[in-house]
């Protein structure tokens, strides 16, 4: 076990890459690489590519890093909920789209 507890992890205002690898007990080097190459889902790696080189920017969730590091969650587990919430997205986008419709014919017919 690492050097933190979950309940200290949970209380963090931002779980940093230090603070995530020394609680999974490895280096900060092997998360980032995890992250990036989404072996670790314990969030978010994102690749920006500014001028001449990229940089990447983490997010680390503290419930996903907690659950990993308990062996309650998994790649699959992780997809289907992304998936789930990107089906979600797209139908409340669908009926933003039409409640825009709607609202913009009812003003055509006050005028």
């Amino acid at each position: 076990m690492g050097k933190y507890t979950d309940e200290e992890i949970r209380s963090m205002p931002k779980v940093t890459i230090k603070i995530a690898a020394d609680y999974l007990g490895i280096s900060s080097n092997m998360l980032t690489l995890g992250m990036r190459n989404n072996l670790l889902p314990i969030g978010f790696a994102l690749k920006s590519e500014e001028g001449y080189r990229a940089s990447w920017t983490y997010t680390i969730v503290p419930e996903r890093l907690i659950a990993y590091n308990r062996g309650k969650i998994n790649n699959v587990q992780v997809e289907n909920i992304e998936n789930g919430l990107n089906k979600i997205i797209e139908q409340f986008e669908s009926i933003k789209n039409d409640l825009v419709f709607l609202l913009s014919e009812n003003e055509d017919l006050e005028e």
